[in-house]
C-alpha cells in the first residue's frame, strides 16, 4: 500500500499555499541554490579541458566520467535511500559534491590540470548525484498531497529552472571575464549551502520502512514495481535514447559549435539560460493546465527537444540556436511536470526511490558512451551530420512510444491514498481482510491496466529529461 505523505500544514496567517509546507519549502530553496552553481560549472568544465588543451575527445572524456558513476551507482543509491533517512543521503552526497568540486576549482586555479586528474574529480561528481537523485526525488514526491501536487512540482520546476537561467547566463560570463576555475568554485560553495539546508528536513511525518531482505531483494522489488508498468518502462527505455544524445549535444557538440561560429563561452551560456527561460514559461503553463492524458501529452513535447541538435547542425546564428532553445525548454517542462505527476499518483510511496533510481538509471545509461563516442564519431561522419543523426534518432524513438496504449491512455485521477503496486494486485488473497481491502482500490486509469494502476519522476538539473 502506498502510505500517505505526510501532510504538513502552514502556520495560521501564512502566505504560503497549503501544500508549501516545510520540506517542500527547504527542497525548493536547496536547489535553487545547487542550481545557480551547477550549470555554471557545466560550461567551466567544458573550458576548463579547452584551456588545458584538450580537443572535442577530451571533453568527452571528461563528461564520461561524470556520468559513468552514475549509471554504475544509481540503483544501489535508490535502494539506500528508501532504507534509512532520505534527507541523510542527500547531504552526504552534497558533501562530496562540494569537496569534488572545491578540488577541481583549485587544481585549474593553481597549476595545469591533467585530463585524467579533471575524470577522476568529475567522476566523484557524478558519485554523489547517483545516490543523490533517487533520494532527492523520493523526498520531493513525499513532501506533498492532494490534488494540488501537479501545481506543487509545477512551482518546485518553476524555481528550479529560475535557477537555471541565472546560473547558466552568470556562469558564461563568469567563464569569459574570471575563468572556469572561479566558476567551479562558486559550485563548491553552493553544495555546501545546499546541504546545510537539506539538514533540516523533517522527516518525522515519513512512516518508517518495514525491514526488508536485504539490498537486493530491495531491488528486486523495485525492478518489479518498474517492469510491471509498460508506460513507464517504455518512456525510460526512450529517454535512454534521448537523453544518450542530448549529452552528447550539449557536453560536446554545443560547445565546440559555439566557439568555432558564435564567438565563444557567453553565447552557449545565453543559449542554455534560453532553455531555462523556455523551462520556466513551460512550468507557469503546467500550474494552471492539467492534461487529463498527461503522458500522451507530454510524449508529443518530447518532438521539439530535437530542434537544438537541428540548429546547431544548421547551424544557425545565436539568436536561432537561442529560439530553438526556448522552444525546446517550454516542450520539456510540459513533459517533466506530466511525467513527475505519473510517478507521484501512481508509485507506492516506500518504493519511490528505487523505482526513481531504475528510471534514472535507464534514462542515464547511454551518456557514458554517447558522450565519449561524440568526438569519434565527429571525426567519421562530421560534426553537421552527427547532429542531424542526433535528431532524426530522438524523433524516431518518441514517434515509436506513442505506440504503447499505457503511454496514450494513462489519465488523471481524484487524489487517492492507496495504491497498489502491479505485483500485488495480481497475488491471490490469502483472507477475506486482502479481498475487501483490494476492493477498495480505484479502478485502473488506462483501458489495458491490471487492476490496480501505474506512472512517474523529476530531479535537479541533470541532462536527463530536463535536458
Amino acid at each position: 500500500m502506498n502510505s500517505p505523505a505526510p501532510t504538513r500544514r502552514t502556520p495560521p496567517g501564512s502566505r504560503r499555499p497549503e501544500w508549501a509546507g516545510r520540506n517542500y519549502v527547504l527542497l525548493t530553496a536547496a536547489t535553487i541554490v545547487t542550481n545557480l552553481g551547477t550549470h555554471g560549472a557545466l560550461i567551466a568544465t567544458t573550458w576548463a579541458v579547452f584551456e588545458s588543451g584538450g580537443d572535442a575527445g577530451d571533453v568527452g572524456l571528461v563528461a564520461m566520467a561524470r556520468f559513468l558513476p552514475l549509471v554504475l551507482f544509481l540503483l544501489i543509491g535508490g535502494a539506500i535511500a528508501d532504507r534509512v533517512p532520505r534527507h541523510r543521503v542527500m547531504v552526504a552526497a552534497n558533501t562530496l559534491n562540494c569537496v569534488s568540486q572545491a578540488l577541481f576549482a583549485a587544481l585549474v586555479l593553481t597549476g595545469d590540470p591533467q585530463i585524467w586528474q579533471m575524470m577522476v574529480l568529475t567522476a566523484l561528481c557524478g558519485t554523489g548525484q547517483a545516490f543523490f537523485n533517487p533520494a532527492a526525488e523520493g523526498m520531493l514526491m513525499a513532501s506533498v498531497s492532494g490534488e494540488q501536487a501537479s501545481r506543487a512540482f509545477a512551482v518546485y520546476r518553476m524555481a528550479m529552472h529560475g535557477a537555471t537561467i541565472g546560473g547558466a547566463a552568470l556562469g558564461g560570463a563568469l567563464v569569459a571575464f574570471v575563468g572556469p576555475g572561479w566558476v567551479l568554485l562558486i559550485d563548491a560553495v553552493a553544495f555546501a549551502v545546499a546541504g546545510g539546508l537539506r539538514a533540516f528536513l523533517d522527516v518525522s511525518g515519513i512512516p518508517e520502512r518495514a525491514p526488508g531482505g536485504g539490498l537486493f531483494a530491495d531491488l528486486r522489488e523495485g525492478w518489479h514495481e518498474f517492469i510491471g508498468r509498460p508506460w513507464l518502462w517504455s518512456i525510460v527505455a526512450q529517454f535512454s535514447v534521448v537523453v544518450g544524445l542530448i549529452g552528447a549535444v550539449e557536453s560536446v557538440y554545443g560547445p565546440l559549435v559555439a566557439r568555432a561560429e558564435l564567438g565563444g563561452a557567453r553565447p552557449w551560456g545565453i543559449a542554455l539560460a534560453a532553455y531555462g527561460v523556455g523551462t520556466l514559461a513551460g512550468a507557469v503553463l503546467m500550474a494552471r493546465w492539467k492534461p487529463r492524458r498527461m503522458l500522451f501529452v507530454g510524449t508529443l513535447c518530447v518532438f521539439p527537444i530535437a530542434l537544438p541538435s537541428a540548429a546547431l547542425a544548421v547551424p544557425l546564428d545565436a539568436v536561432g540556436l537561442t529560439a530553438a532553445m526556448f522552444v525546446s525548454g517550454v516542450a520539456v517542462e510540459v513533459f517533466g511536470v506530466s511525467w513527475m505527476t505519473a510517478m507521484h499518483q501512481e508509485i507506492p510511496e516506500e518504493k519511490l526511490s528505487r523505482v526513481s533510481a531504475y528510471d534514472w538509471f535507464g534514462s542515464t545509461a547511454l551518456l557514458p558512451l554517447t558522450t565519449a563516442l561524440a568526438g569519434p564519431a565527429e571525426s567519421a561522419f562530421g560534426r553537421s551530420e552527427a547532429l542531424w543523426g542526433a535528431a532524426a534518432l530522438m524523433v524516431l524513438v518518441t514517434a515509436l512510444v506513442l505506440l504503447v496504449p499505457d503511454v496514450r491512455n494513462l489519465t488523471r485521477r481524484p487524489h487517492t491514498k492507496e495504491i497498489v503496486s502491479p505485483a500485488t494486485a495480481t497475488a491471490p488473497a490469502s483472507a477475506s481482510a486482502s479481498a475487501s481491502a483490494t476492493a477498495s482500490v480505484p479502478a485502473p486509469a488506462t483501458g489495458s491496466a491490471p487492476a490496480a494502476a501505474p506512472a512517474s519522476a523529476d530531479s535537479e538539473g541533470a541532462v536527463r529529461r530536463d535536458g
